[in-house]
């Protein structure tokens, strides 16, 4: 994040998640050390966005890696902050709270374990489309992506198990003159 105050970047990641009408963001400067502070005055329903403003204003101002990951119909961009605790929050929401199933949960987690980064980075990540199979393998490949392009060593041992390979298999297309792609439309003898 080269030249970009952090207040306009508190700012933008807020808005684009926090309808304006529920909550108004109040940046506040300090004078040296240009921290900032991310304050959510009660609108209509603020305790939604109240959450997803507080799981982004920790983020703000530190140093990250971005990456996109993609699978079927679901797109993921992901940063990972170095010097983490191990925290993963996905569309403003704790892994365990965006995906409840214990398989996509291990899907999300299975980059940083293998990688050894388990407990010492931080990820945000924003997904969009797709079913939850589709999104917790796409935020996986936006982690892998990040991580291999901090340490390159770990590029081997991440495409040996095939972390790295974005699953091309999607959707047929339907075709004109039948029902869905491949389906033909019901024949009567009379």
């Amino acid at each position: 994040m080269k030249d970009k105050a952090p207040e306009k970047v508190a700012k933008k990641l807020v808005a684009k998640i926090v309808t304006p009408k529920a909550v108004r963001v109040t940046v506040i400067k300090k004078s040296a050390s240009r921290k900032t502070v991310l304050k959510a005055e009660e609108g209509a329903s603020a305790s939604a966005p109240r959450v997803v403003a507080a799981a982004f204003a920790e983020f703000v101002g530190r140093s990250f890696v971005n990456a996109v990951g993609r699978r079927k119909e679901a797109a993921a961009r992901v940063r990972i902050y170095a010097g983490g605790t191990g925290k993963i929050v996905i569309n403003g929401r704790t892994l365990e709270a965006y995906f409840p199933f214990w398989i996509q949960q291990q899907t999300v987690k299975e980059a940083l374990t293998i990688s050894g980064k388990e407990g010492s980075v931080d990820v945000t990540a924003k997904v969009e489309g797709g079913g939850s199979p589709a999104q917790a393998e796409a935020v996986r490949l936006g982690i892998t992506r990040a991580i291999v392009s901090t340490e390159e060593g770990l590029r081997k041992v991440l495409k040996a198990v095939g972390y790295l390979r974005r699953d091309p298999r999607m959707k047929e297309r339907k075709k004109f003159g039948l029902r869905g792609a491949r389906r033909a439309p019901q024949w009567a003898k009379r």
